[in-house]
């Protein structure tokens, strides 16, 4: 079987990671000389915690456990098995913690709740003011800005892939052909669309103006190195309003006892940082729904940031290195994992992960796999 796959994010790259594990040949096509969207402008988290119970967390723990596998093969990726820290601060904060650790799939997530002692043992970096922690042990990571190369690298060596970057699929010409701007056709046996937040044009065209997907818009940054480690992740009490796992009586009485910072509201935030392999920080984020986006980045969102980070720190924060926007696809129905439909014959359109992209996509592309009998 040839199978073409246009996009090389993360959700594409994995499509053609499980065709070529499956023994098929891949061609993979990429408008720009390498990804450069959403895949690359991310954590690099491999989030189970907040995932919501049921579909959603299933899927999370397949793609955890393929993730674990595919970066014992490729070095590259930087998988590491760090698990997250949430330190709590109130006891409205507490309290949902403590239901989060009493659901019934606690313990598939590893939730563990911890005495602020028992955090700093974990993570001795955390030296700022706070009296316990949320520990998800299954939390994970990989190095999101070198890890399409990494995997890219390992595809090539296979002998069955081929990558061609600087292309932009302009029309699907019969089944399972595509025609590029070079004039070029690639014709297969299945073509996978994995086009990330592209989704005008030839999406357009093929699935339709009422494709039931929206694009999300995001502030990050990263600083020089640390100086010592930050040995788990570490998000904040406002990914609690995020995640739907927190969700309940809780949630809601924090809600209400604890509203949000202003700034923290407004632009729809919530901290998450991971450690890179340089020993700089990947801290975040925020989220805007409404369209047109903005074309430059604002300031509050940093500051607040960087407020809440030298809080549980409990020291200033390194030089601010980067800072970007990025914009990912997400699922009208938030609860739905991903939109994956057939647009023409052997065409099949895979997008709108969301924020699970990074999380889930080794699942993801292993499910297409599974539905088109590769």
């Amino acid at each position: 079987m040839r199978v073409i796959v246009v996009g090389a994010g993360v959700v594409g790259t994995m499509h053609a990671w499980h065709a070529v594990s499956r023994g098929h040949e891949v061609v993979q096509i990429e408008r720009e000389s390498e990804a450069r969207g959403a895949s690359l402008r991310n954590f690099g988290q491999i989030w189970i915690s907040g995932r919501a119970g049921g579909e959603e967390l299933e899927t999370a723990l397949r793609a955890r456990e393929l993730w674990e596998a595919i970066g014992g093969r490729v070095p590259g990726l930087g998988f590491r098995a760090c698990g997250s820290l949430t330190p709590l601060r109130t006891a409205h904060e507490v309290a949902v913690a403590e239901a989060a650790v009493a659901r019934p799939d606690a313990a598939a997530r590893g939730y563990k709740l911890l005495t602020a002692d028992e955090a700093r043992a974990l993570n001795p970096a955390l030296r700022g003011a706070f009296t316990a922690a949320l520990w998800c042990e299954r939390d994970a990571a990989v190095e999101p800005r070198t890890a399409q190369l990494a995997l890219k690298q390992e595809l090539l060596s296979s002998g069955r892939y081929t990558y061609l970057g600087g292309r932009e699929v302009r029309e699907v010409v019969g089944a399972a052909s595509v025609r590029d701007d070079h004039g070029d056709v690639h014709t297969g046996d299945a073509v996978i669309l994995a086009t990330g937040a592209w989704l005008g044009g030839l999406v357009r065209e093929l699935a339709g103006p009422e494709l039931p997907v929206r694009r999300v818009r995001l502030q990050m940054m990263q600083t020089d190195p640390l100086g010592e480690p930050l040995t788990t992740s570490v998000a904040d009490a406002d990914s609690f309003r995020y995640y739907p796992a927190y969700r309940g009586e809780a949630l809601d009485a924090l809600n209400a006892g604890q509203p949000q910072d202003p700034v923290a509201a407004e632009h729809r935030m919530q901290l998450l940082m991971v450690q890179r392999r340089d020993g700089g920080l990947t801290i975040g984020d925020t989220h805007e729904y409404e369209h047109p986006f903005a074309f430059d980045t604002v300031e509050e969102p940093y500051e607040h940031l960087t407020r809440v980070v030298e809080a549980f720190l409990g020291r200033p924060l390194p030089r601010i290195r980067h800072r970007w926007a990025g914009v990912y696809a997400q699922c009208a129905d938030t609860a739905r994992v991903v939109h994956r439909q057939q647009v023409r014959d052997g065409v099949w359109l895979v997008t709108g992960p969301g924020g699970r992209g990074m999380t889930c996509s080794p699942a993801i592309a292993e499910s297409t796999a599974d539905h088109l009998g590769w």
